[in-house]
């Protein structure tokens, strides 16, 4: 390491760029000293981070293997069909796509797979839980297509049933109804299992094709920890970072029979040439995930989750649908503080040493800028090896952050006591000073 660079705890990120290597280093130190509990983030293996940033990044490969555009591909040809047979065999698909730069990418390539402008999309409500490319007026994806929505349930007060679960009810008329081309399933705000089987008997019975948006739940389903939507779903579109722990990306997963058309949709359709090192550290993740050792992450995921939430129902949150059966936790801040808004509380958290996002709650009256709600995930502190008693832990850090939000003695206090249980769980233990 060059001498210019003064030492510190976090020198194994440094690159040969003073500027750069300040920041690397300040990021690593923020990852390292704070809780992340970003439900759409983790931390990859040190593997994938090798192959994230390998010689790959050099070559340009527009196309697909065996039918490029540029020579010299015959490496990056056997990366790219390393990683699409380890997708398929970890979800026992018949196709996998790996190129996607990214989920929203990858929603988009089917949606112009299978559909034609002004085609109609039932997919989930934004304020219940959908993704922008389930049909915001943000997304490009609604001035293409036309989006009808369906919801959750309404909350019933009922601690036994305390609703706020996908109503399939609502689900089926809509269908009948609007007579979709396509139905989509997914998430990236619900903290329960999408059980895939109801939607496809809905699709089947309007004629409709099934897509299910699996960014969220994809390592869960590798994992076992969720049921698999393949063979179920016509599409499964899915992030490799999140849950799957892989690097940032997106992939398809398809029938053989629609292969050709999600292909054509991706290259040429949306994208140019793709990441090949990126695809790499993709073949890297598939690889991780399809061993043993993965189960129990994926199940200690959920226990995890589980765990944070009944401390934050402890700390007098209440909690959305009642609980939680993946990574997620998302809070209604209102029965804490009815005053407090989910933008106040991820600013007061953030300041602490908790890195979370504020999220909407269903049928929230605050815009999706200020919120009543936060989203929680338990992925990534997980990976580190925390569980339930840190999860107990942290439940109680956070109701004791929001508590004492206008106290910065005490917000200094339960900083320090973050850094000191982060340090405890290193991201990199095998990284030297990270």
């Amino acid at each position: 390491m060059s001498s210019q660079f003064a030492a510190s705890p976090f020198d194994a990120w440094l690159v040969d760029d003073p500027e750069v290597s300040r920041l690397l280093g300040r990021e690593a130190e923020r990852q390292s000293t704070t809780l992340q509990l970003i439900a759409s983030e983790n931390f990859t293996s040190p593997a994938v981070l090798a192959a994230s940033g390998s010689i790959l990044t050099n070559k340009y490969a527009e196309g697909y293997p065996g039918r490029r555009y540029y020579g010299g591909n015959q490496v990056v040809d056997e990366v790219e069909n390393l990683a699409r047979d380890r997708l398929t065999a970890l979800f026992g698909a018949e196709h996998a796509n790996v190129q996607p730069h990214a989920g929203a990418n990858a929603n988009l390539a089917v949606y112009q797979a299978l559909l034609d402008p002004g085609d109609t999309i039932l997919a989930m409500r934004l304020d219940h839980g959908g993704h922008l490319t389930h049909g915001s007026p943000a997304s490009i994806t609604s001035k293409v297509w036309r989006f009808v929505s369906y919801g959750v349930s309404p909350a019933s007060g009922d601690p036994d049933k305390p609703g706020e679960i996908i109503d399939f009810d609502q689900v089926a008329d809509v269908a009948r109804r609007e007579r979709p081309k396509l139905i989509v399933a997914g998430s990236t705000a619900y903290s329960r299992i999408i059980d895939p089987l109801p939607f496809r008997e809905i699709a089947d019975s309007v004629g409709a094709l099934f897509m299910f948006d699996a960014a969220h739940p994809a390592g869960l389903i590798a994992g076992g920890a969720h049921p698999s939507p393949v063979g179920v779903a016509d599409v499964v579109t899915l992030t490799t970072h999140k849950t799957l722990r892989g690097p940032r990306g997106g992939a398809i997963l398809s029938t053989a029979e629609l292969a050709k058309a999600v292909d054509s949709a991706v290259f040429p359709g949306l994208q140019g040439g793709p990441l090949e090192h990126v695809i790499a550290a993709k073949a890297v993740a598939f690889a991780e995930a399809s061993r043993s050792e993965f189960r129990t992450y994926a199940a200690q995921v959920v226990a995890n989750a589980g765990a944070l939430g009944a401390a934050l129902a402890e700390a007098g949150f209440r909690l959305v649908s009642g609980g939680t059966e993946n990574h997620q936790v998302l809070l209604d801040l209102r029965t804490f503080d009815a005053e407090l808004t989910g933008k106040v509380a991820q600013e007061v958290l953030d300041r602490a040493g908790i890195t979370c996002n504020r999220n909407t709650i269903p049928d929230d009256q605050r815009s999706p800028f200020i919120t009543s709600g936060l989203r929680l995930g338990s992925a990534a502190l997980t990976t580190t090896g925390m569980g339930r008693p840190e999860m107990e832990v942290i439940g109680a850090l956070i109701g004791r952050t929001l508590q004492h939000r206008d106290d910065e003695a005490e917000l200094g206090r339960v900083r320090a006591e973050v850094r000191e249980l982060c340090l405890g769980f290193p991201p990199y233990p095998t990284l030297a000073g990270a």
